[in-house]
């Protein structure tokens, strides 16, 4: 019992560095109660309006019991002010400057995923018809149990029976909306044949995180979301490209420190595009990948590697959908997206003889104008620059070319690509390794991993010269090389 007790206790350090992380979760929680509190006043003064009793307090005409004595406490329904609030919550209405329109159809969107049973009342039976109410909208999902709104839901707390203001609310649906732009609230029309306003209003999960936890999740890799966050131990400094492709770096580098400068205070975002695009072409293992990453380390931004087996589709329509849910994910997080053998996606179009070239070609319009409006970096990776579309080219910042690192490239990746634990050949070997042998610098630590293992066989942690050269024969094998 005293080691259970032990083990749970925290030192005053350790509960010292918990509470910011506690506080930030009580005040959002204590603003989420004071929202839902709000949110359950207006639905039972709507729910009053909609089911009026007579003056001896019987039901309805309709045989049904008035489904706003639900427990909670009827008032005015003032709205809770945020003012001094610092709640994430609270943070983000000010900052975007809801209205109260806004603020409750964002709070009945949430309600599902804090306080589901809140919605149960909207299950009510229409016991004239025997089915539930045509106007409260709503869906009951397939594993969730509890009522999923609906935009009818959402016109029939905000507007009633006023048809006017119901056609004014329709601009919340919009997708230019801040809600629907930021990608905070999901519409689910589910059949095109339904009609609009039975979509679904769902919160994405990034933002239910964001509401609750004051975190962002991070997205996880699936056929909804086909990326793979890149992440690297390395540092910017271990990067060993040629000089003049390091220029060339510095000016992306150079963007994503002063770009939001250039487009908001200088005024420029009427001049430029948004967003910076480059295409890093070169030989299998010369850094492309390991620079995208470095380049989100270097500024603290997630990095996202495209699967395009995942994307591109040999059926009409499919790639433009695929893609679309990465950039709608992408979108306001300033996520650098990175295209891994961009060939399959970016090449070149074909002149259209058949209907299936000219639906390609469609696919390759609609790229255009997502990377155009794409405002972060994009940087797209192929072998052979020349297999890209030159309409993509045309339109990139920069065209960077990773060469084979020479001599003196090969010697620095060399020398710091052992382990500090082992001891690898002494400088003079490695130069005349990194002189005869020309290596890629994927290809550089490939040997590194065979004769490290080598010698951790061996029970030893001396990095043998045999080794090395036995690892290079095995590079040059796979290019269909000799030693």
């Amino acid at each position: 019992m005293g080691k259970t007790k032990k083990n749970i206790e925290q030192t005053p350090a350790e509960a010292e560095q918990a509470k910011p992380e506690v506080s930030m979760l009580n005040r959002n929680a204590d603003t989420l109660t004071r929202e839902i509190t709000w949110f359950a006043n207006v639905v039972n003064k709507r729910l009053q309006e909609f089911f009026p009793r007579d003056r001896s307090g019987d039901t309805n005409p309709a045989g049904q019991e008035p489904i706003a004595n639900v427990g909670y406490i009827l008032t005015d329904a003032p709205v809770p002010d945020l003012t001094h609030d610092h709640s994430v919550y609270a943070d983000f209405v000010n900052y975007y400057k809801l209205n109260t329109d806004e603020r409750l159809l964002l709070i009945l969107a949430l309600i599902p995923y804090v306080q589901p049973n809140f919605l149960d009342p909207f299950f009510s039976v229409n016991k004239a018809l025997g089915r539930g109410y045509t106007e409260f909208g709503g869906v009951k999902g397939s594993r969730h149990s509890g009522f999923i709104p609906t935009i009818e839901t959402a016109m029939f707390l905000l507007a009633g029976n006023d048809l006017a203001y119901r056609f004014k609310l329709s601009s919340l649906f919009e997708t230019d909306h801040v809600l629907l732009a930021h990608n905070i609230l999901q519409l689910d029309q589910g059949s095109n044949a339904e009609p609009f306003y039975s979509s679904t209003i769902t919160v994405t999960d990034e933002y239910v995180d964001f509401f609750t936890s004051g975190n962002l999740r991070k997205p996880q890799f699936s056929p909804d979301f086909p990326a793979k966050r890149l992440t690297t131990g390395m540092e910017w400094s271990d990067l060993v490209v040629d000089e003049y492709t390091m220029q060339q770096l510095d000016e992306i580098r150079i963007w994503l420190r002063y770009g939001p400068t250039l487009q908001n205070e200088w005024g420029m975002n009427k001049k430029l595009k948004p967003g910076y695009k480059a295409l890093f072409h070169g030989s299998p293992g010369t850094g492309k990948t390991l620079t995208a990453m470095l380049l989100g380390k270097l500024f603290g931004l997630d990095v996202y590697r495209i699967d395009l087996s995942m994307v591109v589709s040999k059926y009409i329509g499919e790639t433009e959908k695929n893609l679309e849910k990465v950039f709608k994910k992408a979108e306001n997080k300033n996520w650098i997206l990175f295209f891994d053998e961009a060939d399959s996606l970016f090449s070149k179009r074909t002149s259209i003889s058949d209907s299936n070239d000219k639906y390609a070609n469609q696919e390759v319009a609609y790229l255009l104008q997502r990377l155009e409006d794409y405002p972060g970096l994009v940087i797209l990776a192929s072998n052979m620059r020349n297999n890209v579309d030159e309409a993509f080219t045309r339109r990139l910042n920069s065209i960077i070319h990773f060469q084979k690192p020479q001599s003196r490239e090969r010697l620095m990746i060399w020398k710091n690509a052992f382990s500090k634990v082992c001891t690898p050949p002494d400088d003079g070997h490695l130069e005349q390794i990194a002189r005869q042998h020309e290596l890629s610098g994927g290809a550089i630590m490939n040997v590194v991993h065979y004769s490290s293992l080598m010698a951790l066989n061996r029970g030893d942690k001396i990095i043998a010269v045999d080794d090395i050269l036995q690892g290079i024969k095995k590079e040059f094998k796979k290019e269909g090389k000799t030693i």
